[in-house]
């Protein structure tokens, strides 16, 4: 009888481990990207406080072990949220000041691209301007915009060269108040209200005489 030489043959299953663990990591991401995906609509829909984790669970069709598994609760799944939609709005300045052709110009078209976002896009508003502040707090807020708008907006100014280093972040911080505010009285008021067309006439002004 012939003996198998060392080594011959594959020992079942080997190789499989491997690729065990890459399916449970793909799923893994796709349940959490599952997860965001509705919860932005349910936020934008109904509220965070009228939004809860059954709502999220039903409407994804996953457990409540796939949601614990990516999050500790409800407010963790909104700061996801959260710093998704932050990071859409970032990307969506930063295409507006890009064929600006200046850094003044850069400003004014980053601040009428936000006031567009306000005009058109309801879960802009109501995640990063109604609940966000109450959920997350007002300084967790900050830190999450300063890594995306106001981030954009302070490199910005820093770039016209028309505002002294020593003031250059508070004359960001009330530029960017600014902004919100026009913002809500849009969404308030409609993107044709008469409201909304003198919000962005002043906005305008404000950016022209700060950097003229």
């Amino acid at each position: 009888m012939a003996r198998a030489t060392k080594g011959s043959g594959r020992k079942p299953g080997r190789g499989r481990p491997a690729q065990d663990t890459d399916g449970r990591l793909e799923r893994g991401q796709a349940s959490r990207a599952r997860l965001l995906e509705v919860a932005t609509e349910l936020f934008t829909e109904r509220g965070y406080e009228a939004t809860s984790i059954t709502d999220v669970l039903e409407r994804s069709k996953l457990s409540r072990g796939a949601f614990y598994h990516h999050f500790p609760g409800k407010e963790a799944l909104f700061e996801a949220v959260l710093e998704s939609v932050e990071e859409g709005v970032g990307a969506t300045l930063r295409a507006a000041a890009s064929g600006a052709a200046d850094p003044v110009e850069a400003i004014r078209m980053g601040c009428r691209a936000w006031l567009d976002l306000a005009s058109r896009d309801r879960t802009v508003v109501q995640i990063t301007l109604i609940d966000a502040p109450s959920v997350v707090g007002w300084e967790r807020w900050r830190e999450i915009d300063e890594e995306h708008g106001l981030g954009l907006l302070i490199g910005g100014l820093a770039a016209t060269r028309r505002i002294p280093d020593e003031i250059l972040d508070a004359t960001a911080h009330m530029l960017h108040a600014a902004t919100l505010e026009a913002a809500l009285i849009i969404a308030r008021s409609g993107p044709r209200s008469s409201q909304a067309a003198s919000v962005r006439e002043a906005l305008d002004e404000l950016v022209d005489r700060l950097l003229s």
